[in-house]
């Protein structure tokens, strides 16, 4: 099993930043493909951002690129998602995820492990 917790949401104007940290325990974090995912009020869960096992490869949704960034640091079993120019449309909990294999996949069911998520919510 890996047990994922997020931390880091919060109140922030639109236009501000803020970094989404998800600490992950249990079985080798390296060995897993990471995911960042949201769901606001009423919508269905969607795809934010995907990252390989090493941190080289990384794949977004076209409405956070150029503004979110996702890395990892596997030393430390963190999984980090900074968010810049934060509009009010990036109002959610976002979700962190982790599932097997290589690919940088976005559909919810491709991944196996999931946080119980943190509220993002972005003011205008």
């Amino acid at each position: 099993q890996l047990q994922l917790v997020e931390s880091g949401g919060g109140l922030v104007q639109a236009g501000g930043s803020l970094r989404l940290s998800c600490a992950a325990s249990g079985r080798t974090f390296s060995s897993y493909v990471m995911g960042w995912f949201r769901q606001a009020p009423g919508k269905e869960r969607e795809f934010v951002a995907a990252l390989s096992r090493d941190g080289s490869s990384t794949r977004y949704a076209d409405s956070v690129r150029g503004r979110f960034t996702i890395f990892r640091e596997n030393a430390k079993k963190l999984l980090i998602l900074q968010m810049n120019s934060l509009k009010p449309e990036d109002t959610a909990v976002y979700y962190c995820a982790a599932k097997n294999g290589v690919l940088l996949q976005v559909s919810v069911p491709s991944y196996d492990y999931w946080g119980q998520g943190t509220q993002v919510t972005v003011s205008s």
